[in-house]
């Protein structure tokens, strides 16, 4: 029986080139190998009549080789070759039961439509026991059906064609590459009688499948590692300034996706007014979340000098650069200012802000945009987008709206769209839009999303929140102008009488300030929210005080001590065109109802 073409198509096994013999010499060189003994098998009756009928086949061709004088006995000289039999056999030589017995991977050969067991090596037996030849492997294999292979050799029975299914396991086994294949010519030697089977081909791969699969625990573990590192360096818990709501969402990728450098903040600046930032850096892993880390860090750091979104971004780049040369990130950060009811941002190749007004109509925010930090060489700038009462923006990272093989702009205008129609608090938009873009659990790339909402006030919650301002020309006549509007504002706010001279003398310390060190125009300003007062002077000069501990001797320099001792808190900033702005804020009491003044003002 030919054997060759069944070989070369057993997965794991290797061909041995037999050497070349003079088909004169058959029939010595088989009948030396039947005369040697063969080990004793538990299917010695069906391999000696196999062997039998391959000693058969070999006679025959021996007979032929001998009425035609032999291969080489006619060829001599010109181009004919002469072959040497050494004792060599050929592949066609041993019995097929023998060469499948000898395989170190699990050979079972079944035949008819029920699958009956014909033969087993001696590997399979070795692996899960005998099994009684001619049962039906439905019942007399459950190694078989666990692997779910009877649906597989039904396929091959009725296909002619072979099945491969990879790394299966058995339980309380090992694992497998199992290849099914068509045995129509192997049935009648193996299982005479029959002329059709399917040999099933059993390489054990449980080393690599181990292998394998602690790989796969070390990259779970890996992944976890950096979802707990990248939720701990996000805020714990938003910072909700009085004149905003805002809401944010961080959601890591699928399993199979890398946790990237997605990262969001809130910072309050004072003075009522609200840093908003976004960022994405570009890498996967621990180390993605570590420079992610970094830059928030940074930026909050930044934020409290109270800079232009511009300034804030020049710096970042170049500490992008400092923290790592092939990692670059892109960074949104916004200022919103309540008095003047719009935000400031600048933005570092990260995508436009989205503003949907009070009408449902939706916004993109355009130029200016820088390229990403870490490139250095740019100089970035500042943009303003309105933010009026009844509006909400959004700010968001690329895994929110891109998509494989669609432009990442038909991802912006998607959720353009879904931003027109999505109402409710902050985190229900939130929540809303990021179905609507249909990020899942197995979501390919990291999803930030920052909501923010100022929300339009009316009744008794707009009585909370008032605003006055009064233009001061200079001389000796503006401190008792100042002391004496900022008393009117406090007294008709229904403030307590210690707050009201607190904020009396805070208005009157900060003014003397502008009138001795800066130049004009200057202006008071008074502002009343739900939780806090806000007194703030602002003038045309551009240098920024700083507080100092004055000497006993000394006539003045006390007025930025005062303001800070006695006030929650203070800063000062430069503004937009030139000059600066100096505040302080106080805490108001919990209690939503205010009392009367003792000489009966409400």
């Amino acid at each position: 029986m030919n054997f060759t073409r069944w070989s070369a198509r057993l997965p794991g096994t290797q061909r041995r080139a037999a050497a070349r013999i003079d088909r004169g010499s058959v029939p010595a060189a088989r009948g030396e190998y039947d005369r040697r003994p063969e080990p004793p098998s538990p299917n010695s009756d069906a391999r000696d009549a196999s062997d039998a009928s391959d000693a058969g086949a070999a006679s025959n061709a021996a007979a032929s080789n001998e009425s035609t004088g032999g291969a080489g006995s006619g060829r001599t000289g010109g181009g004919a070759e002469t072959h040497e039999s050494h004792g060599t056999p050929t592949l066609e030589q041993f019995a097929v039961r023998e060469l499948l017995g000898r395989l170190p991977a699990l050979v079972a050969l079944v035949h008819g439509p029920e699958h009956r067991i014909a033969y087993l090596n001696d590997a399979y037996t070795a692996a899960f026991g005998r099994r009684p030849t001619g049962a039906p492997v439905a019942e007399a294999c459950p190694e078989i059906v666990q692997l779910g292979l009877l649906p597989l050799m039904d396929q091959v029975l009725r296909s002619g064609k072979q099945r491969t299914v990879k790394s299966r396991r058995v339980q309380g086994g090992g694992s497998y590459t199992i290849t099914c294949l068509p045995a129509a010519a192997l049935a009648p030697a193996l299982a005479p009688g029959h002329d059709s089977g399917v040999l099933v081909f059993a390489a054990d791969v449980t080393d690599h499948a181990e292998a394998a699969e602690r790989l796969r625990a070390s990259e779970r573990r890996h992944r976890e590692t950096a979802v707990t590192l990248q939720r701990s360096l996000l805020p714990q818990e938003l910072e909700q300034p009085d004149d905003l709501r805002i809401a944010a969402e961080y959601r890591p990728g699928g399993t199979d996706a890398a946790v990237g450098g997605d990262w969001y903040d809130v910072i309050t600046l004072g003075a009522g007014r609200t840093a908003l930032v976004i960022g994405d850096v570009m890498g996967r892993g621990v180390r993605a979340a570590a420079v992610m880390g970094q830059l928030r860090t940074a930026v909050r750091a930044y934020a409290r000098l109270d800079l232009p979104p511009h300034e804030v971004l020049q710096l970042l780049d170049g500490l992008a650069s400092e923290i790592d040369a092939t990692q670059i990130a892109t960074c949104v950060y916004a200022v919103h200012d309540p008095n003047e009811g719009c935000l400031v941002y600048a933005s570092a190749g990260h995508l436009p802000i989205l503003v949907r007004d009070a009408d449902g109509v939706v916004h993109r925010a355009e130029e200016p945009t820088g390229p990403p930090l870490g490139t250095g060489g740019w100089l970035h700038t500042s943009g303003t987008m309105p933010l009026p009462p009844g509006s909400l923006a959004v700010l968001y990272t690329d895994g929110l709206v891109e998509r494989r093989g669609e432009d990442i702009y038909q991802g912006v205008a998607a959720l353009e769209q879904a931003l027109a129609g999505a109402s409710g608090t902050p985190q229900v938009v939130c929540d809303r839009l990021i179905r609507s873009l249909g990020v899942t659990a197995e979501h390919d790339d990291d999803v930030a999303v920052l909501v923010l909402q100022h929300p339009t006030r009316a009744g008794a919650d707009a009585e909370l929140f008032h605003n006055a301002a009064l233009e001061l020309l200079g001389g000796i006549e503006a401190a008792p102008r100042a002391r004496a509007f900022a008393s009117g504002v406090l007294a008709s706010w229904r403030f307590p009488v210690e707050l009201c001279d607190l904020g009396v003398l805070a208005a009157s310390e900060l003014v003397a300030n502008s009138l001795q060190h800066g130049t004009p125009p200057m202006r008071l300003r008074l502002r009343r929210t739900d939780r806090r007062l806000i007194i703030e002077v602002t003038d045309g000069d551009d240098h920024l005080p700083r507080r100092r501990r004055a000497e006993s001797e000394d006539e003045a320099g006390r007025g930025i001590s005062i303001v800070a001792t006695i006030a929650s808190s203070w800063g000062s900033r430069r503004t937009p065109g030139g000059g600066k702005a100096v505040w302080c804020e106080f805490a108001l009491p919990d209690q939503p109802d205010q009392p009367d003044h003792p000489d009966g003002t409400a």
